[in-house]
């Protein structure tokens, strides 16, 4: 989708999930049994980047944006209060933002296990950088060095919404990310840890185009999917 608004990007995730829920109606007083091996759901995995955006989770805390809205314009950071799960997060430029859009129906109805498939994505994609990654146990996300205190740093936040089993929103991975804009707030609302790109993991800077490119192929391989078309998509 190349870089989009963050409004216009939610929009569009939107209007791709209600044609899945749409779909998913008509079969809703229809025994399993009796259903097609394919109701005509359709599964999405969307790339972007936004402008400098803060977004905070329905469960996150407003208290943890640290500036007011002048400090906000002269940053030129946007802000949104958005329905997916989780706390406060930033997008900026640097940053590669998965949305996947996927019924779960035909993946698995666990969305513990879908958050930790959503990592595993990003763990086999850093270890192409040679960077090992990990889980923080008790948060979502992707860490480094996670068990050792005082260097875990977190490397991609997640949070997602579902509805009817059909998800959207998704990932954000730092690649060449300022991460100067993490300190205006308190990152997933934690305190103690620390934030990371793999530009500053490897001290060079990473071809984004190539991160994707990964990114893909081990969604594929975690989610078992086969990627049927490829588009680039204009949101305005």
């Amino acid at each position: 989708m190349g870089r989009v608004a963050y409004d216009a990007a939610w929009e569009y995730q939107e209007s791709l999930l209600q044609a899945n829920l749409q779909v998913k109606a008509q079969w809703y007083n229809v025994p399993e049994t009796s259903r097609p091996e394919n109701i005509g759901t359709q599964h999405h995995l969307l790339f972007c980047e936004h402008p400098h955006v803060y977004t905070l989770g329905k469960s996150g805390h407003i208290e943890n944006l640290l500036v007011n809205d002048t400090r906000l314009k002269e940053l030129e950071v946007s802000f949104f209060k958005t329905n997916r799960g989780g706390d406060i997060t930033y997008h900026g430029p640097g940053q590669v933002v998965g949305y996947p859009i996927l019924d779960l129906e035909y993946f698995a109805t666990d969305l513990g296990k879908y958050m930790r498939n959503l990592e595993e994505v990003i763990i086999r994609t850093l270890s192409h950088y040679n960077i090992e990654a990990g889980r923080l146990p008790g948060a979502t996300g992707v860490w480094l060095d996670a068990e050792i205190k005082g260097k875990a740093r977190k490397i991609c936040a997640m949070g997602v919404r579902c509805s009817r089993w059909v998800t959207m929103h998704g990932f954000a991975l730092n690649v060449n990310t300022d991460l100067s804009y993490f300190g205006y707030i308190v990152p997933c609302g934690i305190t103690d840890k620390s934030v990371t790109s793999i530009q500053k993991e490897l001290g060079r800077h990473v071809n984004e185009q190539e991160v994707k490119d990964i990114l893909k192929h081990e969604f594929g391989v975690v989610f078992n999917a086969e990627i049927v078309n490829e588009l680039a998509i204009a949101t305005a």
